[in-house]
């Protein structure tokens, strides 16, 4: 196999392991029987609570799914022929705005939350 052929190879299995061995996952715990208590009412603190929640796991798996495809990209792009980069290279503006947007996106649900609350 061509040396340097075997050093893009090598690079993206690198790349591939450090970026598996820094995934941090969430671990949930369970509640005891003994603690678990029956609540009737539903507060609107409640309800934001878990709209949070949901906010939060959205953009944790969009994140995650923004650096894998980035990942992909990359390694395409490292591998790909001269017409292939050029290709690659036309995806990556949407990719950028798209990345860029999920990453912002807890900002501009900050500010709109903070604005309807104010009204």
């Amino acid at each position: 196999m061509n040396m340097k052929i075997m050093s893009k190879v090598i690079c993206a299995m690198l790349l591939a392991v450090m970026m598996i061995s820094c995934v941090s996952t969430v671990v949930f715990a369970i509640p005891q029987p003994s603690s678990i208590e029956a609540d009737t009412s539903v507060s609107s603190d409640t309800i934001e609570d878990a709209g949070k929640k949901i906010v939060g796991i959205l953009q944790t798996v969009g994140v995650v799914l923004s650096v894998v495809i980035l990942t992909v990209i990359g390694i395409k792009y490292m591998m790909g022929s001269a017409e292939e980069k050029a290709e690659y290279k036309k995806t990556f503006m949407p990719y950028i705005i798209g990345a860029a947007l999920i990453f912002a996106a807890s900002v501009f649900a900050q500010v709109a939350y903070d604005f309807f609350n104010n009204i």
